[in-house]
């Protein structure tokens, strides 16, 4: 049985595309419709023979490619197997826009984390940027940034570091404010999580533009942007600061903010999720260093001594 998979605004016989100026259609399922054709023009189908090959109505496809129903996310799948494509060519991804994206999709598919890691160092080496430590090309820049969450002890070891070093301490929360003139969760209530990640963006470039060497304290959702986190790997050495999840909640408690306390118990199980969605991105970092291992003085010390081996600065 042919599954129905759309919510037609009208059915069209499978000939039949519809005209006229009064059309009132979606850009984005137009779009849709426009990739589907080009796409089973470019196998060499019939509308009949990738209906058939999809398992979904040919007057329902004639519908999918006129921009004029709702395709369901597994009438999208069906049709993207049928087509042999992936369903992200079919949804307009960018990286599947040119005959080269989807060449280099190609060539990472199934492509291990360590071997992606080496392809990103590589391009990103390639294309102008790259880390010191990531790349083995040190000196280029001596910047030095610390990533993790709230109550990790970027802002305690980031100022300790950047004073032993002689580097200025940059805390690119306060940087973020100083440009838009309000507090970050003023930013995020007023203009919303767009702009703050507009104005996290900025920070960063001048932050990398001013300083040829610093300790950059960064927010702890600044890799949830990938194109603001590539700037960061690509111009500093990173340090991800892992610590406890109640060493997190009580830092940020100490530090005077109580509301992660309000509902603990909620509180540490949304606290736990974030940190479980953000491990992989933090993971990209070029050290990690664990700061509920130790005391202050001697975790300070464990990143002194890896921070200065991985600048070439003796001590």
């Amino acid at each position: 049985m042919h599954s129905p998979g759309l919510t037609p605004k009208a059915d069209l016989p499978a000939s039949a595309e519809p005209t006229g100026p009064g059309d009132d259609k979606n850009p984005a399922l137009l779009a849709l419709g426009e990739r589907v054709r080009r796409l089973r023009a470019a196998r060499g189908m019939t509308r009949k023979a990738l209906a058939l090959a999809a398992d979904v109505s040919e007057r329902h496809l004639a519908n999918l490619e006129y921009g004029i129903g709702n395709a369901s996310f597994l009438v999208l799948q069906q049709v993207a197997g049928a087509l042999q494509c992936p369903l992200a060519e079919l949804t307009g991804d960018v990286t599947t826009s040119t005959p080269e994206w989807l060449l280099i999709r190609e060539l990472l598919q199934g492509r291990d984390e360590a071997t992606l890691r080496r392809v990103r160092v590589a391009v990103s080496e390639l294309l102008g940027g790259g880390s010191g430590a990531a790349t083995g090309t040190r000196g280029r820049t001596q910047l030095v940034a610390l990533i993790g969450l709230r109550g990790a002890g970027k802002s305690t070891l980031g100022q300790l570091l950047a004073d032993d070093l002689g580097f200025p301490f940059v805390e690119l929360s306060r940087q973020i404010e100083q440009f838009a003139g309000c507090s970050i969760a003023e930013i995020q209530a007023l203009y919303g999580q767009s702009a703050y990640r507009r104005y996290e963006r900025r920070a960063l470039e001048e932050a990398i533009q001013i300083y040829p060497e610093a300790v950059i304290a960064t927010p702890g959702g600044l890799v949830s942007d990938a194109a603001t986190f590539n700037l960061l790997l690509s111009h500093c050495t990173t340090v991800w600061l892992q610590a406890a999840p109640e060493d997190h909640m009580a830092r940020v408690a100490a530090q005077g903010d109580l509301r992660p306390m309000a509902a603990s118990r909620e509180a540490m199980d949304d606290l736990r999720q974030i940190l479980a969605g953000r491990a992989a991105f933090y993971s990209q970092a070029d050290m990690v260093l664990d700061t509920s291992a130790a005391p202050l003085q001697a975790t300070f010390q464990a990143l002194r001594t890896q921070v200065r081996a991985a600048l070439a600065i003796p001590g």
